[in-house]
Order: structure tokens, then sequence, then C-alpha cells
């Protein structure tokens, strides 16, 4: 299994188990975002797992940023993985709104809550 998902406070928590590799990306960008449409106007948070951190991740993360800008859907990232934060931090588009990295779920369950309130 990919991935899970509940809603904490009326937050979308998405959590990514595994790699999905390079050719599993376009799966779980089309699962996640599924997900995303489904619990609109809900903010998103996507945690990823320690075995999901890895560099293939990274790329779904930002299309699905993405595509949260374009529906007008807060999105953060959870992941212990400084290496991934600080790749997502690097590569997260300027141009619309800015992608929170958290490293805690708690704090980014939070963060997502009292923004949307």
């Amino acid at each position: 299994m990919l991935l899970s998902h509940s809603l904490d406070h009326g937050v979308l928590v998405i959590r990514v188990h595994e790699d999905p590799g390079v050719g599993g990306r376009a799966t779980l960008v089309a699962q996640i975002s599924d997900l995303v449409q489904a619990y609109r106007p809900a903010p998103v948070v996507i945690v990823l797992d320690e075995p999901a951190a890895r560099g293939a991740v990274v790329s779904v993360v930002l299309r699905v940023h993405r595509l949260c800008g374009g529906l007008g859907t807060l999105m953060s990232v959870a992941t212990h993985s400084a290496p991934i934060r600080r790749a997502l931090d690097a590569d997260a588009d300027a141009g619309g709104t800015r992608l929170v990295v958290h490293a805690r779920v708690d704090t980014a369950v939070a963060a997502a809550f009292a923004a949307a309130a």
C-alpha cells in the first residue's frame, strides 16, 4: 500500500508509506489528486514516512502542490528527512503559494487547521 489517508480536525492527512520509484510517480500523483479533489476544500498535509522519503517523491509532492495552488487548497508537507525537506524547499515553485515543510506531523496539522480557520 503506497498511501493511506485520514481527517484530523478537518485537515486531510495523506500518509505516503513507500517510495513510489520513478515508474510509480504518475500513479501516486493521481491517487493523491483524487483525494485532494474529493475532500476539497479541506487543507492537505502530506506525510512522508521514512521509507517514502526518497528523491522520486519530491516530484510527486511538487506536482500536487501545483494542483493545490490551482484549486486554492492549502497544502503542506511533514517529513523527518532533512534532505527531503531541503529538496522541497529548494525546488518549490516560488511563483505560487509557498510550500511549507514541517519536521513534525502534529505541527503540520495544527498549522493547517489554524490557517484554514
